[in-house]
């Protein structure tokens, strides 16, 4: 079974407050599971979204350095 972390591991994780990690789940922008009335985000999940949101370096161009 995978790791479930909780919103304030998240945020501790992205290296945010704990709303930015509630703002998600609200949302629905993140995949969540619900332990009783507990939330938890699975740790693949996370992994995932910072992949999306992962943006490539530009390459140059021809003549412009």
């Amino acid at each position: 079974m995978e790791k479930l972390l909780t919103v304030d591991e998240v945020a501790t994780f992205l290296g945010t407050t704990p709303r930015f990690p509630r703002r998600l789940i609200a949302e629905r922008r993140i995949r969540f599971v619900r332990v009783g009335r507990h939330v938890r985000i699975p740790e693949c999940e996370l992994e995932a979204f910072v992949e999306a949101g992962t943006v490539q370096p530009a390459t140059a161009r021809g003549g412009r350095p």
